[in-house]
């Protein structure tokens, strides 16, 4: 019998999905370009061949992961019909399955790395302000397609409940934090 070897995927992609799975369960400061060589199954050189250093390794996970998020986030929107306020109540929906989805969750990566990237001028802070920015730019987007006298406070509102339902469903402080953010959000949505 024949069997085919295994292929693997390719160095750059090992590598991403090793930063991304311990940059996020140990921390980007306690996880060294070793680890991550080692993980990935790479020799050194690949990895300084793909990535120039630590720094341009952070970027490329954040990224990777504000494209998950964000294909996450347009279906949820895309699934909730055509129902302005189903839609705003999506971003909801795509937080708990996001959530969900890690397999030990350690709240919002981008939180995470501007907590840990202390210094001012560090490239990954300008990446995650402009990754928050949109967010609010798309919940105000959709907050004004449910016809609101003040879309701007109902984003507001908004986010303090998602940032919030992050920061409960990340220490367990309340029981179904993210289910219990968006039935608050709804109420918030039906009174604007």
């Amino acid at each position: 019998m024949n069997h085919a070897k295994r292929r693997l995927p390719p160095a750059r992609e090992r590598i991403l999905q090793a930063a991304d799975r311990l940059f996020y369960a140990d921390g980007i400061n306690t996880t060294g370009v070793d680890a991550v060589i080692e993980a990935a199954g790479v020799a050194r050189m690949t990895f300084y061949k793909h990535f120039k250093g630590k720094d341009r390794l952070i970027l490329a996970y954040l990224n990777g992961r504000e494209v998950r998020w964000q294909a996450l986030l347009d279906r949820c929107i895309q699934d909730a019909g055509d129902d302005p306020r189903a839609r705003l109540l999506a971003v909801f929906d795509a937080l708990k399955e996001w959530a969900s989805s890690q397999s030990r969750y350690r709240g919002c990566s981008f939180v995470n790395a501007m907590a840990e990237l202390a210094e001012p001028d560090h490239p990954a802070r300008t990446l995650v302000t402009s990754y928050k920015r949109a967010l609010r730019d798309r919940v105000f987007e959709l907050a004004q397609a449910t016809g609101t006298a003040d879309p701007e406070l109902l984003t507001d509102q908004l986010l303090l409940l998602y940032e919030g339902a992050i920061t409960n469903r990340t220490f367990g402080h309340v029981t179904d934090a993210i289910e219990k953010a968006r039935t608050t959000a709804r109420h918030l949505i039906a009174m604007a």
